[in-house]
């Protein structure tokens, strides 16, 4: 299945150069949140047809390279990933930040441990609120309990060098995706709730730089890949998985989120970011491409 990836009256266009999303999200009202490599948070209202910056770096929020992003509807927060910008040859510590989904003011910081490599890199929220982050370099996977003060350890391990995306299924399970790996994975757990493992999943394709995972409920997941172009829905019968495109052939789709049965899905076009042949030229303009959900039965 390859949809016409032309711009259609449902696509939003990003105000901004060489924005680079890198992942995106919406609330309760449908309004869109998407990161930016260069620090700016930028919001879509929903039904407006443009992007604009919503939060942008200053002195108040130390805003660098933001990954991930996940609207909180129940505390009214928008949560983010903050990293040095590695493109602009920055260096200091990876934080999970929180921002007020109605005055955009930052309440919280949490700091990775400066202990090593660190690049916090996306979010999911388990049904107790707690917030669970993927942590890319160093292969780690934190928690934020709530009213916690800072972030716990869950889970460090080789295996997990590459995590990207994470989100749960209906029954609790988590469940990533390994961007360096091509992996579709599920996190095992011991009877007492701690870290027992990853279980690779059987995938019926090649997965291309597997990235942004966001739950459908039950078994069901949307993920986009942006090296393969590819996003589709995956859903999980025991350890093996069955994949059904929603759209092929895109630059870079590494973040999705869906609202009602519309896939919102961002260009990434990280190619620009590191293709000696590719740095010079200008990818503008970037847009959040809107598609249809497809019928899985």
């Amino acid at each position: 299945m390859n949809w016409n990836v032309a711009p259609t009256a449902r696509d939003v266009t990003i105000n901004g150069s060489r924005v680079f999303p890198e992942s995106i999200t919406h609330d309760a009202q449908g309004n869109l949140y998407n990161a930016s490599t260069g620090g700016t948070i930028y919001r879509t209202r929903a039904g407006a047809g443009t992007a604009e910056p919503w939060v942008v770096p200053g002195p108040d929020n130390a805003l660098k390279s933001l990954f991930g992003v996940m609207a909180d509807n129940a505390r009214r927060l928008l949560w983010t990933c903050n990293n040095p910008n590695i493109f602009a040859g920055e260096r200091g510590v990876s934080s999970l930040l929180a921002f007020d989904l109605s005055s955009a003011l930052q309440s919280a910081r949490y700091d990775f441990p400066a202990d090593g490599p660190a690049a916090c890199n996306d979010i999911a929220i388990a049904r107790d609120g707690a917030v669970w982050v993927s942590e890319t370099s160093g292969g780690r996977i934190f928690v934020l309990r709530p009213h916690a003060n800072e972030l716990e350890l869950f889970a460090k391990d080789e295996a997990l060098v590459g995590i990207d995306g994470l989100a749960f299924s209906g029954d609790g399970t988590l469940y990533i995706n390994n961007v360096r790996k091509n992996l579709f994975q599920r996190v095992e757990r011991k009877a007492d709730g701690s870290y027992a493992g990853l279980t690779d999943l059987t995938v019926p394709v090649q997965l291309g730089g597997p990235d942004g995972l966001r739950s459908l409920g039950g078994n069901r997941f949307i993920q986009g890949e942006g090296t393969s172009g590819r996003v589709a829905v995956l859903t999980v019968s025991g350890n093996s998985v069955t994949v059904t495109d929603v759209v092929t052939g895109l630059n870079g789709p590494v973040g999705v989120t869906v609202v009602g049965r519309e896939a919102y899905v961002v260009e990434g076009k990280i190619g620009y970011l590191f293709d000696p042949k590719l740095k010079d030229q200008n990818p503008d303009p970037f847009v959040i491409r809107a598609f249809p959900l497809p019928v899985v039965k």
